[in-house]
């Protein structure tokens, strides 16, 4: 069975990330405070969503949400996400949270409620700019690659204990040659800070770390079998 993740919020970016997750077969549950989003994820035909009051510590428990889930925070009211980032850290010390932040104050109270981690919008937004002026070409690419029909997605990978890839600069891997593209990486001994690949650092690649590639999903489930590998493959 699929990561089971638990989704706070079903807005414009709370459905967005729903439908993909369906898509990468998470085993979804949709948390709605509201009756409208509620009945819109309903619609929407997904199965497992709750209508509950996020500020009520009670009906937030009786979810039994297990440690080896993800919590998503992506609750429209900026202040609520923070507020429900903070009770959910407090209800479930050991669950990965991830929640959305629209400016760097809001990133500022998420960590120190208790995200994991944090999708900069404003970060996300100045990365697809780069790219939209230093590699266009690309950038169309992408945007053509990301659709509901398309046979190339992304992929989060974890480099295991022994991977040829342990000790190796990003700049000595060929990605290319496997069908791939880097786009970025999670660093364990950055505090799983996400590193772009456009941010121009050359960085040290470590067992333990998370890459994200994107490309033909056959090619990175090979792509994903190789890493393993102790050595360079011919």
């Amino acid at each position: 069975m699929g990561k089971q993740a638990f989704l706070f919020g079903y807005g414009r970016q709370g459905r967005s990330l729903a439908k993909g997750l369906r898509t990468d077969q998470f085993r979804l549950h949709i948390i709605e405070s509201t009756p409208e989003y509620y009945e819109k994820a309903k619609n929407d035909k997904f199965l497992d969503v709750v209508l509950v009051d996020v500020t009520n510590d009670a009906e937030l428990e009786a979810l039994h949400i297990d440690d080896d889930s993800y919590i998503i925070c992506v609750m429209e009211d900026e202040h609520l996400n923070v507020f429900l980032t903070l009770s959910l850290r407090a209800l479930y010390p050991n669950a990965t949270i991830v929640a959305i932040s629209d400016s760097v104050y809001t990133t500022q109270k998420l960590k120190m409620a208790g995200a994991n981690r944090i999708i900069d919008i404003y970060k996300v937004s100045a990365n697809r700019i780069h790219n939209m002026l230093v590699r266009p070409v690309a950038t169309k690419l992408l945007d053509s690659f990301i659709s509901d029909d398309s046979k190339i997605s992304f992929r989060e990978m974890l480099i295991p204990e022994g991977s040829f890839l342990h000790g190796m600069m990003v700049e000595e891997v060929s990605f290319s040659e496997y069908g791939v593209l880097l786009v970025g990486m999670l660093d364990i001994e950055l505090s799983n800070t996400f590193i772009f690949i456009t941010s121009g650092i050359d960085h040290k690649l470590d067992s333990g770390d998370t890459i994200v590639c994107i490309g033909y999903n056959e090619d990175l489930d090979r792509f994903a079998n190789v890493i393993t590998r102790g050595e360079v493959p011919a």
